[in-house]
């Protein structure tokens, strides 16, 4: 019988286990992030006229923003793909918390900038 070496879907080291805890943290800390930043930003639609130079820099900003952020996950999952292709196989814990990376800080980011 041949043996595979394939990853395991489930964690078998306590620094695997860990990893995935920082994921689900993670994921967590930027649901909780893009509600806020979605609120902060639905107020400032509300209280500004869409035309002022701020709220149209600010929807400028968000659209730009949403582009990169998607742009470097893509490219992130590619570069998965790619080196699977070639025998890399990262786990998805790793391959998860590198793809929600780019998402995770602007979305901090804009939750600290809006609630100033």
């Amino acid at each position: 019988m041949k043996h595979s070496s394939t990853l395991s879907l489930v964690p078998t080291t306590p620094v695997a286990m860990f990893d995935i805890w920082k994921v689900g943290l993670m994921a967590c800390e930027l649901w909780s992030t893009s509600l806020s930043t979605i609120t902060m930003r639905n107020h400032l639609w509300q209280t500004q006229p869409f035309f002022s130079p701020k709220m149209m820099q600010e929807n400028q900003r968000m659209v730009t923003e949403k582009l990169e952020a998607s742009m470097e996950a893509g490219l992130v999952m590619q570069k998965a793909l790619f080196n699977s292709m070639n025998g890399q196989l990262a786990p998805w814990w790793v391959t998860s918390k590198r793809t929600m990376k780019p998402y995770y800080q602007r979305s901090s980011a804009n939750s600290r900038r809006l609630a100033q």
